[in-house]
């Protein structure tokens, strides 16, 4: 089943300044689940190893992927391409695990990111899950603490980048 939402960039900051013109000329953004070997996948796909793993000069293993198939794949749209995509791979029956967080190099910074995490809290909702959990890169962690999400643990190495483990308890009583 697909689900997907409508989200304009910079929808909450246009608001909160009156500037609902600005708002309108903007593109729509999309988030929905992508199904696993589906076209919209192999480019979520494509879009970790270009965004996550050549920059460290690694490459995406099959290892890497051998979680997809037990994994809910989400992906964000805009004007019909794919410019973001993240996992939600379940570890219990209340617990997912957000991981792959990628955004396209030219839509960093125009809410793709918050689109998703949002949309992807809503999406574990509807399926029973009360916990979010990730790897945040230390680089993200700010991104994530501005979303409700709380660092614990001792900072450890992943993929050559330093990372701290972060959680968010889910409720549909403040909007996830």
């Amino acid at each position: 089943m697909l689900y997907s939402f409508n989200w304009r960039r910079s929808e909450s900051r246009n608001m909160a300044r009156g500037n609902v013109e600005q708002d309108r000329s903007e593109a729509a953004l999309e988030v929905r689940q992508v199904e696993l070997g589906s076209p919209e996948y192999r480019a979520t796909v494509e879009l970790r190893n270009q965004i996550l793993r050549v920059p460290l000069g690694l490459e995406l293993t099959p290892a890497d992927l051998a979680s997809d198939p037990s994994s809910y794949h989400l992906a964000c749209f805009c004007k019909g391409d794919i410019v973001g995509c993240l996992l939600l791979f379940p570890r219990s029956d209340t617990e997912v695990a957000m991981r792959g967080v990628a955004v396209a190099s030219n839509s960093q910074g125009q809410g793709v990111g918050r689109a998703m995490v949002e949309y992807s809290e809503q999406f574990a909702l509807r399926h029973g899950f009360s916990l979010m959990t990730l790897d945040a890169r230390e680089m993200a962690v700010p991104f994530y603490e501005r979303l409700g999400y709380v660092k614990y643990g001792e900072r450890f190495e992943k993929v050559t980048v330093p990372h701290w483990k972060m959680s968010k308890r889910l409720s549909s009583e403040h909007g996830a």
